[in-house]
């Protein structure tokens, strides 16, 4: 497989052995194993060295993959929309998880601008040093007079409200990787071999995790994902949230799609330099490693801690409810030059072949009166 992807540079190579010596040195000291999650931990998120921690660029035609904000500012502008609903009947005020190379933040704030409802504040929480100074350059380029309004955070606030927004977060979030048979279910993790890394299967050690995997019910000999930490950032975001909704935009499905019987070897994905590939091994630090979102367990999670859920759609329901052919009505077609590549891009965050299907909206929320419009027509919930 590595044979085929594009071959790093000589000092992306000597970072991702910095990060492969620290992974080794982890499992040592843990006993020699560790659970696939704290694997994709630390290959994400090590100081300095995981691929959202460290400075090579992740996004765009030169990173590894693309997100809707960076394909079309039809999709913030849309977006923008739904936030500034809330907003009116919530409080002024947006929080933003992982805001990426800070391109939707830009569109978000410009079309509310235009929109005469812009926010007092506009928070962004970013664990990625180097993404925060891009996110903080490309603001300060694109939108300098609104500057005062963006504050960036290290820790969730105490108390929220307004619109929470996590467009591919849930997705990038550690997940715990299990092999369910008949006769047990078993974690696996990973262990050492010489100076590779190999899978290895021990019986769950925590008790939250074990009783989740026991609920689901799945054949022999099957292996897939489920994630903890994803349970518990809804659940952390919905003590707090006072007032308003929480927006996420990822891919996945509700549970009985996620844990479909064909689907048996799970939904780990990896990319690199627009590959897309199974092997999470391969140049730690160097790739993107993620798992399809279970928006079932997200829901959960939210009516647990005192949210309810507000809607859930595709991503192209969500768009066309939200008026995203007007916005691309307000370039005429005879303005070739412009249109043609906004059409174009509305067909990708719209088709069923593209993102539109396999990607969805869900809302959840405490203290708005109000229906959501974005989710008026396509509704999902019965999947979940």
């Amino acid at each position: 497989m590595s044979s085929s992807l594009p071959p790093p540079s000589p000092e992306a190579q000597a970072h991702s052995r910095q990060l492969r010596e620290l992974i080794h040195s982890d499992i040592k000291l843990q006993g020699g194993w560790i659970p696939f999650s704290r694997y994709m931990e630390l290959a994400l998120y090590a100081p300095g060295l995981g691929y959202y921690s460290a400075g090579s660029r992740k996004l765009g035609a030169a990173g590894d993959f693309i997100t809707a904000p960076e394909m079309s500012p039809l999709f913030g502008r849309t977006l923008a929309r739904q936030l500034a609903d809330v907003m009116a009947h919530s409080a002024p005020h947006v929080l933003e998880l992982g805001a990426g190379s800070g391109k939707l933040a830009v569109d978000l704030l410009g079309e509310l601008e235009r929109q005469g409802s812009l926010p007092q504040s506009y928070s962004i929480l970013e664990v990625s040093a180097d993404l925060r100074e891009r996110q903080q350059a490309l603001l300060q380029e694109c939108l300098p007079h609104l500057m005062p309004r963006v504050h960036w955070l290290d820790n969730l606030p105490e108390k929220i409200s307004g619109v929470i927004i996590g467009n591919e977060v849930l997705d990038a979030l550690p997940v715990h990787l299990l092999h369910w048979t008949d006769s047990r279910i078993m974690e696996i993790g990973v262990a050492n071999e010489g100076e590779h890394f190999v899978w290895a299967e021990r019986l769950p050690e925590t008790p939250a995790l074990l009783e989740i995997a026991q609920q689901i019910n799945v054949p022999d000999d099957y292996i897939s994902e489920i994630s903890l930490t994803a349970r518990g950032l809804v659940s952390s975001l919905c003590d707090r949230l006072s007032s308003g909704a929480l927006l996420f935009i990822d891919y996945g499905f509700g549970a009985r799609e996620y844990y479909h019987p064909q689907r048996n070897t799970g939904t780990l994905m990896c990319h690199y330099r627009h590959y897309a590939h199974d092997d999470p091994f391969f140049l730690p630090g160097l790739q993107d490693i993620t798992a399809h979102v279970d928006f079932t367990a997200i829901a959960e999670s939210a009516i647990d801690h005192g949210a309810s859920l507000l809607g859930y759609t595709s991503q192209a329901h969500f768009l066309l409810n939200c008026g995203i052919t007007d916005l691309l009505g307000e370039t005429s077609p005879e303005n070739v030059r412009d249109y043609l590549p906004l059409s174009a891009q509305l067909q990708k965050l719209t088709s069923p072949a593209e993102m539109g299907e396999l990607f969805k909206v869900i809302a959840l929320g405490k203290g708005l009166e109000t229906t959501l419009r974005c989710f008026g027509a396509g509704d999902k919930s019965r999947y979940l």
